[in-house]
């Protein structure tokens, strides 16, 4: 790529993205998993409640990114109808998100046609770092799950969260992009959810790393991986000084959808039952104030409102208690 400055992917008001958990249940027990149980459920929807949500989804937002997820959606034995479905209903594009570990043989079930991305989840460039996170044996599955999928024509992501757990490593991804042919290539930064929340441990070894660690060793390894080629998207996370403030619950159409029929806007909202909308009966109904959405219309120094009930870890004040910088709306992504 002759060109390696960031884009900011900014929030267009003709596009929405739909994050649909089919089911909580997973084979793995990854230590940072965002999944808890008590607020998003822990039932497996039948096919004709996908197919239903689907619908209602798709006459909200028509033409929305649909993206599938658990627990593990491949667990699901409806995986390639609820596909299928999604593709007849217009949605603009479809992704499975998955450990790759490929359950019910979903790859002879579906075809490179009917999905945009299959998209993998390592946390290391080796299993000596991404096993502990993701468990025993899980490099080895998924990195065969993702020759797989190319050797069937299928387009491939990688996601790749960081954390102390696997900062080091990071600098070794870009190298086995390479050798997978991975097609896109996608850098998370650890919220403290689900497992990072209520895990003693990890909460005690610090999990997220400081503004100085994401720009001297994720930053550069984002460019690196973008000079081979490969598309990458990661966070935002820190603001300039200057640069303006933008909530994605505000000014954009993203859905978090879980099997308890609870919708969020918000990702840092999902341990909470803080939902602005539910699936009831098949239908889309507003919950009651207060909710996630009441939040959002709060403008603090600090910039994302979430970040500072939540997560305050990642803010620095200076000597007059200043907020040093703003924290990015999450859902803001840059692109090389």
């Amino acid at each position: 790529m002759s060109d390696l400055s960031a884009q900011t992917v900014s929030f267009a008001s003709n596009a929405a993205n739909v994050f649909f958990h089919i089911l909580t249940q997973c084979n793995l027990h990854c230590r940072h998993c965002y999944i808890n149980p008590a607020q998003h459920g822990t039932q497996r929807l039948a096919l004709d409640t996908i197919r239903a949500w689907l619908g209602v989804m798709a006459r909200r937002s028509p033409g929305a990114n649909l993206i599938f997820l658990g627990g593990e959606p491949t667990l699901h034995p409806d995986l390639a109808d609820a596909v299928k479905s999604a593709r007849e209903l217009g949605y603009g594009s479809i992704t499975i998100d998955t450990n790759g570990y490929l359950f019910h043989d979903i790859l002879s079930k579906i075809t490179p046609v009917q999905v945009d991305y299959i998209s993998f989840s390592l946390d290391g460039a080796s299993p000596a770092t991404n096993d502990p996170i993701r468990g025993q044996g899980s490099f080895e599955v998924c990195t065969q799950g993702i020759r797989r999928a190319k050797a069937r024509g299928f387009r491939t992501s990688l996601i790749y969260t960081v954390s102390r757990l696997n900062l080091a490593e990071l600098a070794a991804v870009p190298a086995l992009l390479g050798e997978l042919k991975i097609d896109r290539f996608f850098i998370q930064v650890i919220g403290l959810r689900g497992q990072s929340a209520t895990g003693a441990e990890d909460r005690s070894g610090d999990l997220q790393v400081s503004r100085r660690e994401w720009e001297t060793h994720v930053l550069p390894v984002a460019r690196q991986a973008a000079g081979l080629g490969i598309p990458v998207i990661y966070p935002k996370v820190y603001l300039s000084p200057g640069e303006p403030f933008a909530c994605a619950g505000k000014v954009a159409d993203n859905y978090f959808i879980f099997p308890n029929g609870r919708v969020y806007r918000c990702p840092l909202c999902e341990d909470f039952p803080l939902h602005s909308l539910c699936l009831e009966h098949d239908r889309l109904v507003e919950m009651p104030p207060i909710n996630e959405k009441d939040l959002f219309q709060l403008n603090i120094p600090e910039g994302c409102v979430m970040n500072k009930l939540i997560q305050p870890g990642n803010l620095s004040y200076d000597a007059d208690g200043k907020a040093e910088f703003q924290i990015a709306c999450c859902l803001i992504k840059e692109r090389l």
